[in-house]
Order: C-alpha cells, then structure tokens, then sequence
C-alpha cells in the first residue's frame, strides 16, 4: 500500500529548500503547477465506485464494520436547525445547540457513504441523497460560532453572503467527495440532485475562496491578532479537495491550487522552526496534521512533483506528537489542549510515513496495540480512506517506542525532562498570545510513573467568551490558576509582550531557569522573576529567585493539583493521585498554606480530572523586596 499512495516525488522543477519562507509558493508557478496537475480526477487514489473488486480488495476485512455503521443509519431522522439554534450563540454563547443536530447530521451522512461504497448495491442511495439535499437546502454550512465572520457579524446566516469555516469546509470537502463517487447514482432517480450538488459546491466552497481575500485565516491579511493557527491547513484541505474534485478547467485550477499554496506557506511561516504546535497536543490533528492532509493532496495532484515531506521542519512538525506523549493515554497539555490523548492513532503513521519518521510509526503502532482505532471514521472521508489503505502497515508495524529523554523546542520555548525513576517534567517559556493561549508564561507540569500530579487543567467547553474579550476572565486562561506566583497581587497578562526572557536550558544536569518578570504587568514591580526547575534522581526542586522595586502585597505561589491533598502538617503537602503518593515541601517560616476546591460542572473538565481539582496557595507571611523561594517534589 505504500507503494500505492507513494508520496516523496520530487523533480527538478520544484526545488524546494528547507531554509527561508513561502516554501510551497516561492520555487513555482501557475505556469508550472499546470504542466504537473494531474487532470480529470485521476490523482484519486482510491477505486471508483463501480469497481467493486477494487473495493473488496481495498476495504478487506473492514467491509462487514462499515457496512454494520451505515446500516444503523437507515432509518435515521434527519434533524432541523432551527432559526433559534443559530440565534442562541449570539444570545447566550452556547453553540452546542447548533452543533449537536449538526454533528449528528454530517455523522450519519458519512456513515451511509461509506457503506455504500463498500457495499455497492445501493441499498444506502435513497438516504444518501437525503442528507446531501437536506444539506443543499440550508442557507449556510457554517457553524453558528463562526457566522459572527459574516459582514453583518450577527450568528443567524445570511442568505446573500457565503464564507468559509471549519464547518462549512469539512462538509464542502466531504459532499465533493460524494459527488465524486455517486454522481452517476444520483442521475438515475433525477440529475437535478448531482447538478444541484455541483452548483452548491461552487457556490459556497470554490467561488468565496476565488474571489474573497477577507477571511482571516488564509493569511492573505494580517489578521488582528497575528495569528495563523490550525484553521488554515484545515480549511485550505478541504478547498484543495473539493477544486480537485470539481474543476475541470485545468488553466482555473492551476491558478486555484497556486492560491492555497501561497495561503498554506502563511501557515508554515508563523509555525516555529522547531516544528511545536503551540496549540497543544490536542490541536496537533488540526494543525500539522490537516497540513499533512493538504500536502498530501498537493502531491497526488502533481503526480508527486509538488513536495514538501522530505523538509525537516515538517518532519519536526510531525514528531511533536509522539514527543509530547507521557504514557497511559497523557500528553502535556498547555494552552486550550487536554491532558488526554485525543489524536488519530492511523494519521501519525501516515504522516510518519511520508516524512520517514521510524518514531511517529512505532507511536502510532504502539497506540493501536494498546486499543486505539486504526480506522477513522467521520466527515473526513479522505482520512478515513487514507486510514483504510494504510490498515494493514499500521496493525502490523513495530509497537517498540519510548519518548526521548530530553526534547527542546528552542524558538516555541517548550521543554520536556525525563529520568529513569518515572519522572516527567514539562515547562514553557513563550508568550500570552499565541494560540489558544493561556496565561502561562513559565508554568510547569508534572508527571510520575506516567500520571500526572501537578497539573494543567486544559479548557472547558467553548462558548462565545472562549473566544471574545471575556476569554481572561475564564479561571482556566489566567496565569494564577496555572503553576506560577501571583507577584505584589498581580497576575500575567495577556499579550506578545508579555513573554519569557534569559533561559538557560541545561541538558546534562536536566535544570531549565526562565525570567518571567516580563509576563507580568508594570503594576507587579518586578525587577527580576527567575523561575527555575531541575529535575534530580528522585525529586524536582523548583525555586522563585526575585527582586521587587517595591513591596506592596504579599506574593502568592500557586500549584494546580488533583486526587487527595492534605496540607494539614507544617511544611509538607501530601498529594495522592491514583495510587501515586508525593509530597511538596516548602518553608514553613515563609508560607502559609490554603487549598481552594474547584468544582469542575463541565464535562470537558470533568471527563479528564473527575468532579474536582484543587488549587494549593502558599501565600508569603511577609512582604519581601528580595528573596528566593524554594519547594521540593518528591515520591513517598
């Protein structure tokens, strides 16, 4: 199979380097994109619809799973968003009551496509082209979330205005794919079905990208916050596919796919050199690898001439992954991302593959083994083919893997420690605006034996404050719900300026020092804020060495925790977590103790930490201009 969907293809006529910018779009052309596309939909790698012995041999012992997946859907009711659904985010933040009927919608429409293809009697048609007319008749395919990108900035979709969102692109990205393979179906009960298909496609996916330079993540404009995150790759997969899919006019297509170059390169430009995903692991699917997904297209689209897998800051991108895994299904977590495992098993071998990362394909191996799906399933169908076609490698491959010792991403300013006594630190450095960002500038976690203890609490579920000027406000976002001190009564602040300075990383001795006096505002006095870990044998020592240009308020130290605490002796702070027993020790004659219990009511929360988590306070019992603070971790 890997022969099959070979993807390291690269002439002469595309130089690309791994130094400088604009990788995709600097060493090329329309001219030269038109003379290697691969025309008439003939880059699919997968069989056509009618050939049902290519498919018997694809899907192999997949059929009967995906088939049973369909069949439940038979009978599935069709739900109406309503008016009211869309307003509700607007009026309260909520956005699931949008979503919910949404998902479910897309959901059972990618289950029945999928078991027609693998079934090929056209026991699925009728309730295929259900959905895709149900979906034809909405106004938009926009999640009501992002309808706030419309001109009029009001949540309820606009009949005369079509843009693109994560929403809208998933679903476009799919319905070209069904139009692909069952278009030829859809004509014998009425062409108007396929013909209307084709024209929404156009209308709401193909036409915006063409003619619109205002949507904030194709990078064309500086968008107000700097960033390119996750929504590029994202989306401009899902428009590459569809043109491909679509457009037959290879001079259009030319220029089309030329333009989600030259918008995926503003991607890649803002990613650091080191290749982190400062969204965290759980946005590392969305990101690097819905990059890989474009990349992947790009390729099959140029008969393998357009590549950019051998480069190897893509390789780093990919390797974030397994690097970022602390075992028993925990990942470090900062910013939005969860502490737990969450990403696609199948698609960091495929990844790996293409970038000939031996890592990433023993990780991936190493989950299936360990119960995770090797099959995707959902709205992205080319995931979930490409999951397919690669089934046999990944089952079959090598499950021997371990997380390096010490991993460093210099520019992002993340830095995970191991030792060989179960020890996992994880620290950052970086800045209060990147993506997702919280603040956090310094902050630490802690795991040991592969559980963590000292933790970074993630984010709860979205609403409309997630993302709007409410966000600091959320506990979950602000530096004193993190593992960091709250200086003369002040917290870190949001902002690029508000940033990490003077680290020194030492690897031999495995201890990191980072000046956080930046991170905090004018009004915290600090002249200087060394916050500093160094992971010994069998304990962590992290210390605060300061000095303040005045003394107002006494500081506070804060740690995140979880399990059972118990701070009732002088000094020491008992912590257990699942059978995990440690101790903090600090300076009785400096600080007095406080437990705060945060009562986690949303499920997102609660679904990783249980029903609580604790917040450990050691507040100073003096003022103090000048001092350094010590606290010891150890296992018990």
């Amino acid at each position: 199979m890997k022969t099959y969907l070979s993807l390291i293809l690269l002439f002469a006529l595309f130089p690309f380097s791994s130094k400088g910018q604009d990788l995709l779009a600097s060493k090329t052309s329309p001219h030269k994109i038109r003379e290697a596309l691969v025309m008439d939909t003939k880059w699919v790698p997968f069989p056509d619809y009618y050939d049902r012995d290519g498919w018997e041999t694809f899907i192999g012992k997949n059929k009967a799973s995906v088939i049973l997946r369909g069949e439940k859907q038979l009978n599935y009711e069709w739900k109406l968003i309503k008016a009211t659904d869309y307003l509700e985010y607007e009026r309260t933040g909520n956005r699931n009551i949008m979503q919910n009927p949404n998902t479910d919608n897309t959901r059972a429409l990618a289950d029945l496509v999928m078991a027609e293809l693998a079934e090929g009697k056209g026991r699925f048609i009728d309730q295929i082209i259900n959905g895709v007319f149900l979906q034809c008749e909405r106004t938009s395919w926009v999640l009501s979330a992002h309808l706030t990108n419309q001109k009029s900035r009001r949540t309820l979709p606009d009949y005369t205005e079509q843009i693109i969102d994560l929403g809208s692109g998933d679903l476009g990205g799919f319905l070209a794919w069904t139009y692909y393979f069952f278009h030829k179906e859809f004509d014998k009960t009425n062409p108007i079905i396929s013909k209307r298909l084709y024209q929404e496609l156009y209308d709401r996916i193909i036409t915006p990208y063409r003619t619109e330079d205002r949507f904030w993540w194709m990078g064309f404009k500086t968008p107000a916050n700097g960033l390119v995150n996750n929504w590029n790759p994202w989306c401009n997969f899902n428009v590459l596919q569809t043109m491909m899919l679509l457009e037959n006019d290879a001079e259009q297509l030319s220029k089309d796919v030329y333009r989600t170059m030259q918008s995926v390169d503003k991607f890649i430009n803002y990613v650091n050199s080191d290749g982190a995903c400062e969204e965290g692991p759980s946005y590392w699917g969305h990101a690097a690898g819905k990059l890989y997904d474009y990349l992947k297209v790009l390729s099959l689209a140029t008969g393998g001439k357009v590549s950019l897998f051998d480069n190897s800051m893509i390789k780093d991108m990919g390797e974030y992954m397994p690097h970022t895994y602390v075992g028993n299904d925990w990942v470090v977590n900062f910013a939005d991302a969860s502490a737990k495992f969450s990403s696609d098993a199948a698609l960091i071998y495929r990844y790996g593959d293409a970038v000939k990362s031996e890592e990433m394909k023993n990780f991936s191996s190493y989950l299936i083994e360990n119960g995770k799906k090797p099959i995707t399933t959902g709205l992205d169908i080319f995931r979930t083919l490409e999951s397919i076609a690669y089934y046999k490698d990944v089952t079959d491959g090598d499950t021997r893997f371990a997380t390096p010792e010490i991993v460093e991403y210099p520019q992002t300013q993340f830095y995970y420690i191991k030792n060989k006594n179960g020890f996992f630190l994880a620290t950052k450095g970086g800045h209060n605006n990147e993506s997702h960002n919280h603040n956090d500038v310094g902050t630490f976690s802690l795991y040991y034996k592969q559980t963590p203890v000292f933790i970074d609490a993630g984010v709860g579920t979205y609403t409309r404050q997630t993302f709007g000027p409410e966000r600091y406000s959320i506990w979950t976002m602000k530096s004193n719900y993190h593992n960091l001190p709250s200086v003369n009564g002040q917290e870190q602040k949001f902002g690029k300026e508000y940033r990490a300075s003077a680290i020194d990383f030492n690897k031999k001795t495995k201890a990191i020092a980072i000046d956080i006096s930046k991170a905090y505002p004018a009004e915290a006095n600090i002249q200087k804020w060394v916050r500093s870990y160094h992971l010994k044998n069998s304990e962590l020592v992290v210390k605060d060495d300061f000095s303040l240009s005045k003394a107002g308020d006494n500081n506070k130290v804060h740690f995140m925790l979880w399990g059972n605490i118990d701070i009732s002796a002088r000094g020491k702070v008992k912590i257990e977590v699942n059978g995990i027993k440690m101790e903090l020790l600090y300076n009785e004659k400096l600080f007095d103790p406080d437990i705060e219990t945060i009562e986690l009511p949303d499920t997102r929360l609660s679904n990783v930490w249980g029903k609580q988590i604790y917040r450990l306070t050691l507040t100073a019992k003096t003022k103090a201009s000048k001092s350094a603070y010590e606290y010891r971790i150890r296992p018990l």
